[in-house]
């Protein structure tokens, strides 16, 4: 524990530090919500990167190659294979419409109060969930290393959120978010080059999962679902990258559409090379924490839950230096994309609801600042309220669920807008309800909340991500609301 507390408080030290000097340079809202596009492609793709390598990407990942072997693979390419998506349909396109957010960009087409309205109110439930699913991870983490119940331990980092994101905006966003990138990427490697050395290869890494899992280890699980529950999960974790308000809001931190589209791609790079590391680290956690009954309970459960098995593993592979190491490591990978995700969420509220929507422009930038900051302490606080309900889920599911939101509420609607001149304003704000608002009944009425959460034996709505139905209703409301009326 000492040693984890070490690397902690190095982290703290650095990019609080790092904010610091983020809050020098920024002193206007086109700073405070863009870093004053300041970033090249490079920096932008390794803080592209940093944003979307969370707390499910690792913990949650890592626990489910141990609890479910092949499944966590199938979260990793179903991912993966949207950033080439997200290069060629928005990258360029959004950062040469937009200013600060994603409704900057449908304001570019449609000046209608209530399609910026619906626009805040997608951007917030993406950005809220996917907050709940870090904020579980901290708490998760916390409490293993230092014995904090559950609730002080969200609080804790909560505040810090709030530090960060009110203190620095964007540019200190993307800067912790660049150090984090870094540092995943080393541990990745650290750990990666401990499970091959110690197993003797991938080839015998493999064989000995297999030995000691069955053949079912390197094969999908009964818990991902039949075809349709695979076909549903994957069109949504591919489709919901292109609806991430936090992810979205990177290409307008870049000086032109160039910059946009070749940060992509350092992006997809990073993201690919870590997944693979992870593929390693996880079966690596299947051979050497499975078995060992140090890190489990009296009842077989393992010790801290299944988003903890990273931490054991390096532990065992490096002793305590390394156990601090990815520790500290996964408590900067929550922090810096909850900072990512308050971002966006203040940003909603902040640009396109105070100044935009409410004053109808006349905000002056101080205003629109400190209800920013106000925007970003009251998301933190409603988070770590809602993350108790979910709380016992792996991240990676929950990170399933938010992105199945995204797919259906935000991507439609930008895809239409950039895309199909036949488009409408009612039809932008029917659509983008439609997908929203489908997307969360089904996952209530699913096994995630129905069962799960709520103890009913059997779910309403038999598919675990929504994404499959809630999507094409998006589209088909988008569509119909824009039949016999006017293209703008």
């Amino acid at each position: 524990m000492s040693h984890a507390l070490l690397f902690f408080l190095l982290f703290l030290a650095a990019t609080l530090w790092l904010t610091r000097q983020a809050a020098r340079r920024t002193g206007s809202a086109g700073a405070f919500y863009t870093g004053g596009g300041r970033l090249n492609a490079a920096q932008n793709g390794l803080a592209l990167a940093g944003d979307y390598l969370s707390a499910a990407a690792f913990l949650g990942a890592i626990g489910m190659y141990l609890g479910q072997g092949y499944d966590s693979l199938a979260y990793a390419v179903g991912t993966l294979a949207g950033w080439p998506l997200l290069m060629l349909l928005f990258a360029d396109k959004l950062r040469s419409l937009g200013r600060f957010t994603v409704a900057d960009v449908l304001a570019s087409r449609f000046e209608h109060r209530g399609v910026r309205l619906m626009t805040v109110a997608g951007s917030l439930t993406v950005t809220l969930f996917y907050l709940i699913v870090q904020m579980v991870g901290a708490g998760k983490l916390l409490g293993l290393l230092f014995g904090l119940p559950y609730l002080p331990a969200v609080l804790i980092v909560g505040g810090l959120m709030v530090l960060y994101v009110s203190l620095g905006g964007m540019l200190a966003t993307s800067w912790v978010q660049m150090l984090k990138a870094a540092l995943m990427l080393l541990c990745g490697l650290l750990l990666t080059g401990g499970v091959l050395w110690r197993a003797g290869g991938l080839t015998a890494l493999l064989q000995a999962a297999e030995a000691v899992r069955g053949p079912g280890i390197l094969q999908p699980s009964k818990a991902l679902g039949g075809a349709w529950d695979i076909l549903s999960l994957g069109l949504g974790l591919s489709l919901g990258l292109l609806g991430l308000p936090h992810i979205l809001m990177r290409f307008f931190t870049v000086p032109d559409a160039r910059a946009a589209r070749r940060s992509v791609g350092w992006a997809t790079l990073l993201v690919a090379a870590f997944f693979l590391l992870n593929i390693v680290i996880g079966y690596g956690a299947v051979v050497m924490v499975g078995p060992e009954a140090r890190f489990h309970d009296a009842a077989g459960k393992l010790l801290g839950g299944g988003n903890m098995a990273a931490l054991h593993l390096a532990g065992l592979l490096g002793g305590p230096w390394l156990e601090g190491l990815v520790a500290a490591v996964a408590f900067a990978t929550i922090l810096a994309v909850l900072a990512g995700l308050a971002m966006a969420g203040a940003s909603a509220v902040s640009h396109d609801f105070y100044a935009v929507w409410l004053k109808r422009g006349d905000a002056d930038s101080r205003q629109e600042l400190r209800v920013s900051r106000l925007a970003t302490l009251g998301l933190g606080l409603l988070a770590v309220l809602l993350s108790t309900l979910f709380q016992n889920q792996n991240v990676a599911f929950l990170f399933g669920l938010a992105f199945a939101i995204a797919a259906s509420a935000n991507f439609p609607i930008l895809l239409l807008t950039l895309y199909w001149p036949g488009l409408t304003a009612r039809g932008a704000l029917l659509g983008g309800l439609v997908g929203m608002l489908a997307s969360l009944a089904l996952i209530v009425a699913g096994p995630a909340v129905w069962v799960a959460v709520l103890g009913h034996p059997a779910p309403l709505f038999p598919l675990a991500n929504p994404a499959l139905l809630s999507v094409p209703l998006a589209f088909a409301a988008a569509w119909l609301g824009s039949q016999g009326g006017k293209a703008s």
